[in-house]
């Protein structure tokens, strides 16, 4: 089946990584190959651009890691309910920028909540959908760092987290993605942005098929 031509039900593929790994240009990118709905987390639908604006406004301190993740779970629930489910029903694919995985990297790991914990929330809030697979995107940390320094904006509040936190979100993915070897793949994102694009395009046919785009 062709992706996005209504014969059978959609899949859901997340992309997924740290800072600076181009996660969401190679997002975008998969979806305009594959006709699919791009949509992200948090902030893929009305309630959640909302949420998304208090969990990345830097000038939002002193919030609580577990009212974090809460909110997390509440943008979760809507985008799920509101643009994923419907979507995959009507036989669309989706693509997504940032999933629950990204929860459990960054409040699980990163946080410190527990990844049993930070699951049980996230699984209750979407009635345990997870996507079909998640890419993990990947580069060398003096990559990621060059990227932001080159985006031309202040860094948002998780962006400008310190204290190892950004070590321990790249451990969890790492662990994540050991742990689940089924739900996930990972890509190199090194290299001109269509070089990755490719790379991406065919470890998702690798995985779902070689009709896939």
């Amino acid at each position: 089946m062709t992706p996005g031509t209504g014969e059978a039900p959609g899949r859901w593929i997340a992309l997924e990584g740290g800072e600076g790994s181009g996660k969401s240009t190679q997002a975008r990118r998969l979806a305009d190959t594959l006709g699919a709905v791009l949509t992200r987390e948090p902030g893929g639908t009305q309630v959640g651009a909302r949420i998304r604006a208090l969990l990345l406004d830097p000038a939002v301190t002193g919030l609580d890691v577990r009212a974090e993740t809460l909110l997390m779970a509440a943008d979760r629930a809507q985008h799920v309910a509101e643009i994923v489910a419907p979507a995959m029903a009507a036989g669309r694919w989706v693509v997504s920028d940032r999933s629950v995985w990204s929860s459990l990297a960054y409040q699980g790991f990163g946080r410190g909540l527990g990844v049993d914990e930070v699951g049980q929330v996230s699984d209750w809030a979407t009635s345990g959908r997870r996507p079909d697979l998640a890419v993990l995107v990947v580069v060398a940390s003096e990559v990621a760092e060059g990227r932001l320094r080159t985006a031309g904006r202040a860094p948002d509040r998780l962006e400008a987290e310190g204290d190892g936190f950004h070590d321990r979100v790249q451990t969890g993915f790492a662990m994540l993605r050991r742990a689940h070897p089924e739900a996930w793949v990972e890509v190199d994102g090194d290299g001109p942005e269509d070089v990755v694009a490719a790379r991406v395009l065919e470890a998702v046919r690798s995985r779902l098929g070689s009709s896939v785009g």
